[in-house]
């Protein structure tokens, strides 16, 4: 039975790359840039902080990344890794999209864009926009901070109100409900 359930897995695995690989398509955009600047108005100051920097490619280092997780203390917050190269990063952004829409004035969103070219994630942040930035980290530093599973993007870690890394999910999101309920579950954020 061992050996059914690891081809069921192997195949599992093959069909995922095959729809979802790296180099797939552009998913459509959930959002414009200004309907997602409009759901995060009114944000409360630590986040509209964050948020007054939607979209963009943030340098720093692996300290300016703890400063700014520090700097949201209160509130839960959700780090996506990704690159513009992944294709199943790229499917899961207009998730993203939604649930900052839904979340965005309750909890913090931050993105780490690794091992990326700037020009190519520039291209795509406009393609599909996001109201939070992402931290530029073309040699990996920051994303060596975050823990997963395995070392393929994308991965989503949750902070506690405390800054406390609290779980990190390896894999991309498919419904917008799996990405609120381990918001809810590993955050403490409540699902609206």
């Amino acid at each position: 039975m061992r050996g059914r359930a690891r081809l069921a897995w192997a195949i599992a695995v093959l069909i995922s790359l095959a729809i979802g690989g790296c180099g797939s398509s552009q998913p459509k955009s959930a959002y414009t840039a200004a309907e997602l600047k409009a759901a995060v108005k009114g944000a409360p100051e630590p986040l509209a902080r964050l948020y007054a920097r939607g979209g963009e490619l943030v340098d720093g280092d692996p300290a300016a990344y703890k400063r700014q997780i520090a700097a949201l203390h209160g509130y839960p917050i959700v780090v996506n890794k990704w690159a513009s190269w992944c294709g199943p990063c790229k499917l899961e952004f207009p998730i993203f999209q939604e649930v900052v829409a839904r979340q965005g004035k309750k909890v913090a969103f931050l993105g780490v864009d690794v091992q990326d070219v700037r020009e190519d994630a520039e291209e795509f942040l406009k393609e599909t926009p996001v109201p939070y930035p992402s931290f530029f980290d073309p040699r990996g530093k920051i994303a060596e901070l975050l823990p997963a599973a395995t070392d393929g993007l994308p991965t989503t870690s949750f902070y506690d109100r405390e800054g406390t890394l609290v779980y990190t999910k390896p894999g991309p999101y498919a419904t917008r409900a799996a990405l609120e309920k381990d918001l809810a579950q590993h955050a403490g954020a409540p699902v609206s």
